[in-house]
């Protein structure tokens, strides 16, 4: 019997698994709306936010941990609140030449 053992490449599975809680986050239509009004206004606090989305602090404050997880958006915190704003650096590489290159090799 041939018992060959398949090797796996560790370093391409630690890229895909956080391109793949990136994408989780962003796969959410209220998820997107609140990127998207982040986009718009910038930096906002969850009091402001929570009408804007029509959405309790409670569960939105859920939403904004999933975007935190995966980097997509920061947390600054000022006095007693805290302000949300879009990870630019990070929205960058999920169109970037980085996973480009990993999906269509002649574009690198």
């Amino acid at each position: 019997m041939n018992d060959e053992i398949q090797v796996q490449d560790i370093s391409m599975d630690s890229f895909f698994e956080k391109y793949e809680l990136k994408f989780k986050a962003i796969a959410d239509k209220k998820r997107l709306q609140i990127m998207n009004i982040l986009t718009r206004e910038g930096a906002m606090c969850v009091c402001d936010l929570a009408p804007m989305v029509d959405m309790a602090q409670s569960k939105l404050s859920y939403h904004l941990k999933i975007l935190l997880d995966a980097k997509i958006i920061t947390k600054e915190t000022r006095g007693t609140w805290s302000y949300y704003e879009l990870n630019q650096e990070e929205l960058n590489h999920l169109l970037s030449h980085e996973l480009c290159c990993v999906f269509k090799p002649t574009c690198c």
